[in-house]
């Protein structure tokens, strides 16, 4: 039996949040964080009592000590980040904002510690993780990455171990948009769970409603396509059965950033405790519903004790309408506009 749960890998940076509103040229004061959509839903997973590691790099400077320390005290097993004494930690700056739109981030990363991630860098013992979780940003950081990003979804799923995968796309860090759709979809090809937003899922398949998104990577090899729709919640399907959950309303959003992270943990954690698909999107709403309400992107995400006391309450008033109804895909995209909640079986 393996020791390790879950196995994520990427790049964390260093981030300087922004202590006032306005341009970041003006800005005087900065907090610092740590960022990394991979490390965010790696911090999720333990913090939820997952035993996690993280296989990573980090620049042989203050900041990647940072990075490090960081990571460790949420708990993640960091035996496997290798310290690059020739390249630098990556770092990051972010706006801060208080009305609930997207904050300014500017990257410096380029050339940085994780983007020399290769196929060198996995070991043996990394393959004996019960899941793999697997993004679209390592295998857009260099062709190094890239290369250990196939080599690893490819070797977890030949040997029987769950992987997931959300395309995280940055399209800035790819050579052209041709290139990134194309990788993309070769990775999803190797995931049992693809967990892309809605947006994404358009430019990477061609179809605009979801059912026929997930379809598209269903015919690929998934088992469960779960489509993130922002505020109105998820749509999912597997080879069984199809639905919509409602999102969770939110008082007052603080922070955009994080919350398709939190979508994953809580997808993630439900299925490998072998919760249904709706069962486990109404989860992922409900930690990406809490990711939004903190300012910093993992901030917000639970630990198990919150989510064993929030949780419950939160969806109650949702579970009543979480029984089948027999509707057919028409009735999805409907429940993408917000006039119904459904789960369809077919």
């Amino acid at each position: 039996m393996s020791e390790i749960d879950i196995l994520s890998f990427g790049e964390t940076m260093a981030m300087f949040v922004a202590e006032q509103n306005g341009e970041l040229a003006d800005v005087g004061h900065f907090h610092k964080r740590i960022a990394g959509a991979d490390s965010n839903v790696a911090i999720g997973l333990s913090r939820l009592g997952f035993n996690v590691t993280w296989l990573s790099r980090v620049g042989a400077d203050s900041l990647g000590k940072f990075v490090i320390d960081t990571l460790e005290n949420e708990g993640l097993d960091c035996s496997h980040v290798d310290i690059d004494p020739a390249h630098p930690t990556g770092f990051q700056l972010k706006s801060r904002t208080d009305d609930g739109s997207d904050p300014v981030v500017e990257y410096f990363r380029r050339g940085s510690a994780a983007s020399h991630l290769s196929v060198q860098s996995i070991s043996p013992s990394l393959l004996n993780a019960r899941h793999l979780h697997a993004t679209g940003i390592p295998p857009a950081l260099s062709a190094s990455a890239r290369a250990m990003s196939f080599e690893l979804m490819t070797r977890m799923r030949e040997a029987g171990r769950s992987v997931s995968f959300d395309p995280n796309l940055r399209p800035s860090l790819w050579a052209s948009e041709q290139q990134m759709i194309s990788e993309i979809n070769r990775l999803a090809a190797l995931a049992h769970w693809v967990l892309p937003g809605l947006s994404e899922g358009r430019l990477l398949t061609g179809f605009e409603d979801p059912a026929d998104i997930a379809a598209f990577y269903l015919d690929q090899g998934a088992e469960a396509v779960a489509i993130k729709l922002g505020p109105q919640g998820a749509y999912y399907r597997t080879h069984q059965d199809e639905g919509f959950v409602a999102g969770v309303p939110v008082a007052t959003v603080v922070d955009t950033v994080g919350a398709g992270d939190g979508f994953a943990v809580g997808l993630i954690s439900a299925l490998l405790e072998n919760h249904s698909v709706a069962q486990a999107v109404q989860r992922a709403n409900w930690i990406g519903s809490r990711a939004v309400q903190s300012r910093g992107d993992m901030e917000g995400l639970p630990t198990r004790a919150e989510m064993d006391a929030e949780f419950e309450d939160a969806v109650r008033g949702q579970a009543s309408l979480l029984q089948g109804s027999g509707c057919t895909p028409v009735g999805a995209r409907l429940a993408r506009e917000g006039a119904l909640t459904i789960t369809v079986k077919i």
